[in-house]
């Protein structure tokens, strides 16, 4: 079943992009001059340059560049970054005093764009016909 491949292979290729978005914001986290919006949109930007590329010829196989394919990602991405940077920034506002604050908010702005980005991409992006 095509989607269920997808799906497996969109959650491995996810856990690569939130590792890999985790550890750049972490990383810019511990330059106190930056600001941890800042921190929280550039590790999402380093993931989304890795997740298109993948997704694209790995996930979804979209070997062809299907006209506007990237526009829509640039569409996709930009309006999942502002709900993660938000949610981000809402969690860390919320749950402030509770132990793995950064860790907890992080998860709930992730999760909830890895969703978005998944019916996105299939439905929006690199739809098939």
């Amino acid at each position: 079943m095509v989607i269920k491949r997808q799906l497996i292979i969109f959650l491995f290729v996810g856990g690569c992009t939130v590792a890999l978005d985790f550890v750049v914001y972490r990383g810019l986290n511990t330059f106190e001059y930056i600001n941890i919006e800042v921190a929280k949109a550039t590790g999402f930007i380093v993931g989304t340059i890795f997740s298109y590329f993948t997704n694209r010829f790995w996930t979804f196989r979209a070997k062809v560049n299907v006209s506007g394919s990237f526009q829509r990602f640039l569409i996709l991405y930009i309006s999942t970054l502002c709900i993660n940077v938000s949610l981000n920034s809402i969690g860390l506002h919320f749950l402030a005093g509770f132990n793995f604050v950064i860790q907890t908010a992080f998860l709930l702005a992730t999760g909830t764009s890895a969703i978005l980005n998944f019916l996105g991409m299939k439905f929006f992006v690199f739809r098939q016909g």
